[in-house]
């Protein structure tokens, strides 16, 4: 059975509750529950931080485990150059994923040093981008 593991970043835990215009009215627990049920014969992981290390030990713990991990950085994707070399330094294959579209939002968010690192990136089609993402790995 495959291993899949997401992974979200910083102000992730509020889903549902943040700026719902732009991510949704569904809490993401909610909605990783029904992804367990679409996927029974995939086992899921998630984890969620808003600490940057927390991040990079959680890639470095399952990096060489996992059969995929996808990886909603958020704010860290246009900064972190360590999350960046975390993914280097794995060998599991790592879908990058946003829930809104960067290139439609702030000039800065255009930029992803995790992009170059990862196996394909999908954005802009809210919390479906996970399934597109889990799907990739079937």
């Amino acid at each position: 059975m495959k291993k899949i593991l997401i992974i979200n970043g910083p102000n992730l835990n509020l889903l549902g509750k943040r700026e719902p215009g732009i991510y949704g009215k569904a809490s993401f627990e909610v909605y990783f529950n029904d992804l367990q049920e679409k996927f029974q014969k995939i086992k899921l992981y998630y984890f969620q931080s808003n600490h940057e290390g927390a991040l990079i030990d959680k890639l470095h713990e399952v990096g060489y485990s996992f059969d995929g991990i996808i990886l909603n950085a958020a704010a860290y994707t246009h900064t972190s150059i360590a999350i960046a070399d975390a993914i280097k330094a794995i060998e599991a294959a790592v879908i990058e994923v946003h829930i809104s579209n960067v290139y439609a939002r702030e000039t800065y968010r255009h930029k992803s040093y995790i992009a170059p690192n990862v196996k394909g990136v999908i954005t802009g089609f809210g919390l479906q981008s996970y399934e597109l993402a889990i799907r990739s790995f079937l």
